[in-house]
């Protein structure tokens, strides 16, 4: 499988995720601490990609998203943005129910099938 096909796998398989250097408990950038912060502060389980352990993904995701920097936080398959935007969305309250509806909505399907 290729960086981009692994790309794809990642963000149609996880609901919710972070593309950042370091974890979310470990960040290794302000960044990345910064996005993951506000990301557990919703409340809701989040997958995310350290970048640092995954330099193919780190080479071909901003080429990929058409978005040059990390942190990135994809969510129901859409890049939502960087640092800056998850910021100002948690602040403006927008975060939060975006990443609880998503997490509704993918857990309800998981009791159907």
């Amino acid at each position: 499988m290729d960086t981009v096909e692994k790309i794809k796998q990642q963000i149609s398989e996880n609901p919710i995720l972070l593309y950042m250097k370091g974890s979310p408990k470990l960040p290794s950038c302000g960044f990345s601490s910064q996005a993951s912060q506000a990301l557990m502060s919703c409340g809701e389980q989040f997958a995310y990609v350290d970048i640092l352990q995954n330099p193919d993904i780190r080479a071909e995701l901003p080429k990929y998203a058409d978005w040059p920097t990390f942190p990135q936080l994809w969510v129901d398959g859409e890049l939502v943005g960087g640092c800056d935007i998850i910021m100002e969305m948690f602040q403006q309250g927008e975060l939060q129910p975006l990443i609880k509806e998503t997490a509704e909505k993918y857990s309800e399907e998981d009791k159907q099938s």
